[in-house]
């Protein structure tokens, strides 16, 4: 059976930039867009020979509004990927949008192409929220789009929200909840607001404007999980829920360490034993791809103990959680002085051990950066002669 890969495709180009958003996209650089696909579908050709044999089971167009290419031109690098690499029929295909970008005629000409995913940037039903950040879009734009994705046959709708918005109470944050379950999506995600360094709304921050604080955005985050949960929705990341049978297959690629291949200025790859990102620059990027220069702005190869590292980090994201075996016979380190360490925090209630599994319960996911930094470091002062010897004894 072939190996499944997972494929992004990042659209660097958007209307207006978000006062909290540090991804790497542009404002008014439409005029690249025809050259940027060029470039795009160049370098996609020159790394499709190293996928073969693999399966691409998910592809994910983010950015930045993919929309902003086009939609031709958004069907036609969906033909080429599915021309160079090999794409499996029920493969997830996920097109990333905000409200006031799509409509009708758009989704169904993008369902018809094989687009078969919707993820929407809802964030808020509160319009003076929306505004608070500067997004250009308000509520009746979320529902419309919606309405139009049903209207198109698009049968997997997600919806992003965010909490701890300026402005933004208990009363206001249940109100767009319920907002959010009534659209019926499969699918809703909700982040916590970072203000990140070199945003507006950092400057805007730094200037003495005020933010709902750690104990409201904790609350927010619980009655959350408490909501979602009511309405039937599957916690399977400490930000995801899903319907049944919905998950994101591309979000548990990087969750469970599986492969995937990024294109476009600032993607990254996991793939071959390296993980790689490329240059966050439009220019810089295209220029490389038609000149033969180099693209990446950092490599790495990560030895196995080192995804051992990453497999409690990212694995403890998500509601599947780590198994002691599973630990060590993919990476041949103790599990003991990290069995632990759970074992303390299910004492306090922020893990819990469920069919051999150890997973976060919603409180420990609040504290999971803490836990997880614990965890690392006991990790790192495990020694792998040990972890031989004790599997050795155990007939491993």
């Amino acid at each position: 059976m072939a190996e499944k890969l997972g494929i992004y495709v990042h659209i660097p180009f958007c209307k207006h930039k978000c006062d909290y958003c540090d991804f790497y996209s542009l404002a008014g650089a439409e005029e690249q867009t025809e050259r940027y696909q060029k470039a795009l579908l160049a370098h996609m050709a020159e790394t499709a020979p190293l996928a073969k044999g693999w399966e691409v089971d998910a592809v994910y167009f983010g950015g930045g509004t993919p929309l902003m290419l086009g939609t031709k031109a958004l069907i036609q690098v969906l033909d080429f990927i599915k021309k160079h690499f090999k794409v499996t029929r029920d493969a997830e295909i996920t097109v990333e949008a905000n409200p006031e970008s799509v409509d009708f005629a758009t989704l169904r000409a993008l369902r018809r192409a094989g687009f078969n995913r919707l993820s929407l940037g809802m964030q808020s039903a509160c319009d003076a929220e929306l505004k608070a950040v500067g997004r250009i879009h308000d509520f009746a734009q979320v529902e419309a789009a919606v309405q139009a994705a049903r209207k198109a046959k698009l049968k997997n709708v997600s919806l992003d929200l965010i909490y701890g918005l300026p402005g933004q109470t208990s009363e206001s944050w249940e109100k767009t909840l319920d907002a959010a379950v009534a659209l019926g999506p499969e699918h809703i995600s909700g982040y916590g607001l970072k203000v990140e360094d070199g945003t507006p709304l950092a400057v805007r921050v730094a200037a003495g404007e005020s933010l709902p604080d750690d104990d409201a955005q904790a609350d927010a985050y619980l009655a959350m999980v408490s909501r979602l949960e009511a309405a039937g929705y599957q916690q399977y990341e400490i930000s995801n829920f899903a319907k049944e049978g919905f998950p994101s297959r591309h979000n548990l690629k990087y969750w469970t360490l599986s492969p995937y291949l990024g294109f476009g200025p600032g993607a990254h790859s996991d793939f071959g034993d390296r993980r790689y990102a490329f240059l966050r620059d439009l220019e810089g990027y295209i220029t490389a791809v038609e000149s033969g220069g180099r693209l990446l702005s950092e490599e790495t190869v990560i030895p196995r103990r080192e995804r051992g590292s990453e497999y409690l980090m990212l694995r403890l994201r998500t509601t599947h959680g780590i198994e002691e075996w599973e630990y060590r016979r993919e990476f041949f380190m103790d599990f003991d002085p990290v069995l632990a360490l759970l074992t303390d925090y299910e004492r306090q209630g922020w893990a819990e051990r469920r069919d051999r599994r150890w997973r976060f319960t919603p409180e420990g996911f609040l504290r999971s950066n803490v836990l997880i930094g614990q965890l690392l470091e006991v990790q790192e002062r495990s020694t792998l002669p040990g972890t031989l010897k004790y599997m050795s004894r155990k007939g491993t």
